[in-house]
C-alpha cells in the first residue's frame, strides 16, 4: 500500500490543508507520495485559486518519518532509476513546494527526518509541536544526501545545524530549532495545526497580493545581485493597486480594511 496524499479547503481562512499520509509507516514518503506532492504543489502554482495559503502537515501525530526504504532496491537500484527518483520525483516535489506562489505553512508533530526535514524546510514558515523531532540520521543507513536536495537544504537551514545533523547523525528536539529561530512557532503537542490555522488567518487578513509578493521577493533577493531598473520600477507596483489605495484610506479613516472589493466589482 503505498502513501496517499489528502486535502481538506478551510474556506473560513482562505486556505487549502494538505495532509501527508502512510498508515503504519509514520508517513514515511514513497515514490507515489513524492509524486502526489509535485503534482499538487504544480497545480497550486495556478492564477485564479481561492487559497491564500496552504498548510502541510501530516497524519496521526507524525510529520513524515524520512523515506519509505523498502522501495529503496526498486527505486534507486541503479544511477539511472536513483537520478530518476531524486530528481524527477523528490527534486521536482521540493522545488514546487519552495516556488509555490502561495505562502506554505507547515504544521509538524512527531517525527520530521529525513524526507520530512527537506520538506519543511522548503514551507515558508514552521509550526511545531514541543515533542517534534528533526534530522537526517542517513549516515546510519550507509548513504549520502543527494547534492541536488542538500543544495536546496542549504539555503533554507543554518548550515552548522545541516552539518550536526548529517555528520553525527543527531536527531534535535523542537526547542533547540526554536532557539535557532528554524522553527516559527513552538506549541503543545497536539496544537500545530491549530496554531497554523491561525497563522492562515493572519495571512488572509492581509492585501490578497501581499504576501505572495513578499515571497517572490524574498525569494529575488536571496541572490545578492543587485535590482534592475526594472525591477526596482516592479517592486513599487503596488502604487497602481486598488487594495493599496483600501488600505491606505482604512488607516486615514480608522477602520478596518475591506480588501479585493475591486475584484468583486464594488465601489471602491
Amino acid at each position: 500500500m503505498s502513501g496517499t496524499l489528502h486535502t481538506h479547503p478551510h474556506p473560513e481562512v482562505s486556505c487549502l490543508v494538505v495532509t501527508l499520509e502512510n498508515p503504519g509507516k509514520r508517513n514515511a514518503l514513497d515514490a507515489a507520495l513524492w509524486q502526489a506532492l509535485g503534482d499538487l504543489f504544480l497545480e497550486l502554482a495556478a492564477e485564479g485559486l481561492p487559497w491564500r495559503s496552504v498548510i502541510l502537515t501530516g497524519a496521526d501525530g507524525a510529520f513524515a518519518a524520512g523515506g519509505d526504504l523498502e522501495e529503496f532496491p526498486c527505486v534507486r537500484a541503479d544511477i539511472a532509476s536513483a537520478l530518476d527518483y531524486h530528481e524527477g520525483k523528490v527534486g521536482r516535489a521540493l522545488r514546487a513546494i519552495a516556488e509555490c506562489p502561495l505562502p506554505v505553512i507547515a504544521a509538524i508533530e512527531g517525527p520530521c527526518i529525513g524526507g520530512g526535514l527537506e520538506i519543511a524546510a522548503m514551507c515558508d514558515l514552521r509550526v511545531a509541536g514541543r515533542s517534534a523531532r528533526f534530522g537526517a540520521p542517513i549516515a546510519r543507513l550507509g548513504f549520502w544526501m543527494y547534492p541536488g536536495e542538500l543544495a536546496l537544504l542549504r539555503e533554507r537551514l543554518p548550515e552548522g545545524l545541516l552539518a550536526q545533523m548529517l555528520l553525527e547523525g543527531a536527531v534535535l528536539d523542537a526547542e533547540r530549532l526554536w532557539r535557532l529561530g528554524v522553527l516559527h512557532h513552538l506549541v503543545e503537542d497536539g496544537h500545530a495545526l491549530e496554531e497554523a490555522l491561525a497563522v492562515a488567518r493572519r495571512i488572509a487578513a492581509g492585501a490578497p497580493r501581499v504576501a505572495r509578493m513578499h515571497k517572490l521577493w524574498l525569494a529575488r533577493l536571496r541572490h545578492r545581485t543587485p535590482l534592475s531598473e526594472e525591477e526596482k520600477r516592479a517592486g513599487l507596483a503596488f502604487l497602481d493597486d486598488p487594495d493599496y489605495r483600501e488600505g491606505l484610506a482604512a488607516f486615514l479613516e480608522k477602520r478596518a480594511p475591506c480588501f479585493g472589493r475591486h475584484a468583486r466589482g464594488e465601489e471602491v
